[in-house]
């Protein structure tokens, strides 16, 4: 088989999978959650098999230990949460109350200086733009309520997951040396290295961001609970979870914690304030300079923006199921394309002096 025939025939494969990927988004999630788990806990699994633990043992008592520390974590966090979602809930009607009381001065003197043909323009295209966003949040809930989130889907996370993970995890030898055994044989060795490379990339990402987010929703979440604020610990849990998503975690905790210092501490809280955006800047140094050079490393190679557009991609085109694999196939891709690059400088394509590489 000729290298372009080859060629169309990978390509076409891809096509077909992501079609299916495309058509099975709605049942595929518990399945890419346990592969994430086994991929996240295998390095664990094969220096308990260096121990003298047979694949078998280490995979029971690591998928054992890790959901009994997750559903520990739950049943401890759920009251903490529960109660805090009620209380954000019961503060948003005044603080959005206070806010159009600090915004009316601003409005009035808006009015002065606009003819009262163009206010009232004002007026209308507010409120249709106004009325756009609402149902815009309202599809979005809707979307997440009959997807990710609903009864059917958690209750498949939570019994299939765990099953999932268990058999991924104790297979995943076996599983690399089949798919290896399929490779074609001359191209076998770049294969390898460039599946090698991929590894390397998503290992230093997922395991590494895992580690950073959840080290900064502790602190986060200490933090503002410490200074008093009302739903800190949620608001913390949330700002570090969303981390992964560079700059994203920490802007909008920061906003969304200085909202509600500022209705929560009035006026007159400036330094309560102050210490909320601190906790932030504080948190967002250390992510910076010491977790993220320690936990992940400059060896990742996915820039942010590469991020922030595969994991929007992925939310569009399979919904949750998608945002999971969106840094997977960022990495895939990000590595495929740093190939495609090198294998082009070295071509006659590139430069004419080359002699013709392949």
């Amino acid at each position: 088989m000729s290298r372009d025939r080859r060629m169309l025939y990978w390509l076409g494969g891809l096509v077909v999978a992501g079609v299916l990927v495309h058509l099975l988004s709605a049942i595929l999630l518990p399945f890419v959650a346990g592969m994430a788990v086994a991929y996240f806990l295998d390095p664990v699994a094969d220096r308990l098999e260096e121990k003298g633990f047979s694949r078998a043992l280490a995979t029971t008592v690591i998928t054992v230990a890790f959901f009994a520390a997750v559903v520990g974590v739950i049943a401890v966090l759920l009251p903490l949460l529960q109660h805090q979602v009620v209380g954000l809930i019961k503060l948003a009607p005044e603080a959005f109350s206070q806010f159009r009381i600090w915004l009316q001065p601003f409005l009035a003197d808006l009015q002065l200086h606009f003819p009262s043909a163009d206010s009232g323009e004002l007026k209308e295209a507010a409120g249709k733009y106004g009325s756009k966003v609402i149902q815009w949040i309202s599809n979005l809930l809707g979307e997440i309520l009959s997807g990710g989130l609903a009864f059917l889907n958690v209750m498949s996370l939570i019994l299939i997951t765990p099953i999932v993970s268990f058999y991924l995890l104790r297979e995943w030898d076996e599983i690399v040396a089949w798919v290896d055994s399929y490779l074609p044989r001359d191209a076998a060795p770049e294969i390898r290295e460039q599946a090698r490379l991929i590894d390397e990339t998503m290992a230093g990402f997922i395991r590494g961001q895992a580690s950073v987010c959840l080290t900064l929703g502790a602190f986060y979440g200490i933090g503002l609970t410490l200074l008093g604020l009302n739903s800190g610990l949620l608001v913390g849990l949330a700002a570090g979870f969303i981390s992964f998503v560079p700059y994203v975690g920490a802007t909008v905790g920061m906003l969304v914690g200085l909202g509600i210092a500022f209705f929560q501490f009035g006026m007159e809280g400036w330094g309560y304030i102050a210490a909320v955006a601190g906790v932030f800047l504080v948190g967002q140094t250390l992510e910076s300079y010491v977790l993220t050079p320690r936990l992940v490393g400059d060896r990742v190679g996915l820039h942010p923006l590469w991020i922030i557009f595969a994991l929007m991609a992925g939310g569009a085109l399979f919904g949750f199921t998608g945002v999971l694999l969106a840094v997977p196939a960022a990495a895939v891709i990000g590595v495929l394309i740093r190939y495609a690059l090198g294998r082009y400088k070295k071509s006659a394509l590139y430069d004419q002096g080359a002699g013709g590489g392949s």
